[in-house]
């Protein structure tokens, strides 16, 4: 999205030291980053599962965004549904951004519909900034925005539904309390606010067209500056390989690519050709996404024999 790249607008804002939520994250493979944009959707997979990924977005620009995600997760009958966390770790320009939430998701059955996941994270939100200027002269500029770090509360809701005919649909909002991290140095107030973010997701699996699955995802995402939209579409052969395209209105279209080396670990990636106005010195966005899961052991049956029935 372009208002991704606030390290050129806030620029106009260093008199004041006030700077406004940058966008959240943009991942290609949001089909394995469900959790940390809708809690809702944590524990889903029955299994303990871990993923990382790591995105350089508008290569050879300088400043441009750069992310990387971990996320752990595991569906828990214990205590009704899912528990994971999430930690994200965005750089933009002089721009440093740190999440780390605690999800929880509770899973209630909906008849033979599917299976409906009430979802919160919990966390904080870490933002620094740690400008390097290099000035005309040798006098110190007290405009200029100095070093600083700041940390505060973060929350998450989401609501998530997983049909029982391979779709899956959820909405859900981040940073729902718009915290704002702030320090006074020298006299100067340095704040950022979160802004509120909404997305709404959906996606849909064809099963046994030739010899794969044809697997259909979309994301919307809004804070009410910007909209973006991104639509993935991958065909899955044989569980060994998959490949797709994938289209981000405004930003960019790209391929997917991926492999399954063993069973329950996927390795992907993602190149996205840049459409918008940095396409001219862009040479695009790379993405890279491996994630594994370990299937949890069925629960041991104990049986015994009265001393009588021997």
């Amino acid at each position: 999205m372009k208002g991704r790249l606030l390290i050129i607008s806030a620029l106009s804002l260093v008199a004041t030291g006030n700077m406004f939520a940058q966008q959240d994250k943009l991942i290609t493979h949001f089909i394995y980053d469900k959790m940390s944009v809708n809690p809702g959707a944590t524990g889903f997979d029955k299994d303990i599962c871990a993923t990382l990924l790591y995105r350089n977005q508008w290569d050879k620009v300088n400043g441009a965004p750069n992310s990387a995600v971990f996320n752990v997760e595991a569906n828990l009958k214990k205590i009704l549904g899912g528990l994971g966390l999430s930690f994200y770790h965005d750089a933009i320009g002089f721009n440093r951004q740190n999440n780390l939430l605690l999800n929880y998701s509770y899973h209630q059955e909906l008849g033979n519909a599917g299976v409906l996941g009430i979802g919160v994270g919990i966390g904080m939100i870490n933002f620094g900034q740690n400008p390097t200027w290099v000035p005309p002269t040798t006098q110190t500029d007290l405009t200029l925005p100095v070093g600083f770090n700041a940390t505060n509360l973060d929350l998450n809701f989401g609501l998530y539904f997983r049909g029982n005919s391979d779709w899956y649909a959820g909405i859900s909002s981040t940073h729902l309390s718009q915290s704002i991290l702030r320090k006074n140095i020298s006299m100067i107030d340095y704040s950022y606010q979160t802004k509120r973010h909404y997305y709404v997701m959906g996606g849909k699996t064809f099963r046994n067209i030739g010899n794969g699955d044809i697997d259909l995802q979309a994301l919307v995402r809004t804070e009410f500056t910007k909209l973006s939209a991104d639509i993935n579409a991958r065909y899955i052969w044989n569980n060994l390989l998959y490949g797709g395209i994938t289209y981000r209105t405004i930003d960019a279209v790209g391929v997917m690519v991926g492999w399954y080396p063993i069973p329950n670990l996927t390795i992907g990636y993602s190149y996205d050709i840049t459409t918008n106005k940095l396409a001219g010195i862009s040479r695009g966005s790379h993405e890279i996404a491996v994630r594994y899961c370990y299937k949890l052991p069925p629960v041991p049956i104990q049986t015994s024999r009265h001393p009588r029935w021997l």
